[in-house]
């Protein structure tokens, strides 16, 4: 409704149209529809539940997600072209947490960096989301 008075009224009034009365007699009507919309989007959101198994699982099988700091490590220690190794490692097939331990087994990288890399998971790999966050938060103030 609110897309139709939007169009609608704008042309109206250039061609001094009096039809624009009735259409502005339904703002109420739009505005009402719209609370009604938000009150039923909230109450649904309210019923949603997090099921942490299943993204623990979900988390468990993928362990491609580290391919970003695996590349972005490779890459600092002067590798060659780490997007396209991993890119052979990961696309297309499945990258189990025996594969990405044996790629890190392998690289030539100091010893305390490996161990660095060894220590991660998907499950506690954030990347930088705690930074993002906080930037995103900045502009919602």
């Amino acid at each position: 409704m609110f897309k139709h008075l939007s169009e609608k009224l704008p042309i109206s009034r250039f061609q001094r149209d009096l039809s624009d009365s009735t259409a502005l007699r339904n703002v109420g009507t739009a505005f009402g529809y719209s609370t009604l919309a938000y009150d039923s989007l909230i109450k649904g959101l309210k019923k949603l539940e997090v099921n942490i198994e299943v993204i623990e699982n979900d988390l468990d099988s993928h362990w491609e997600l580290l391919a970003e700091p695996l590349q972005t490590v490779m890459r600092f220690h002067g590798y060659h072209n780490p997007y396209e190794l991993l890119k052979d490692l990961t696309r297309g097939k499945k990258f189990t947490k025996e594969a990405y331990l044996k790629f890190v087994h392998e690289l030539t990288l100091p010893e305390d960096v490996k161990k660095q890399l060894l220590e991660l998971s998907p499950r506690t790999y954030l990347g930088n989301a705690k930074e993002m966050a906080l930037v995103i938060k900045q502009y919602l103030k």
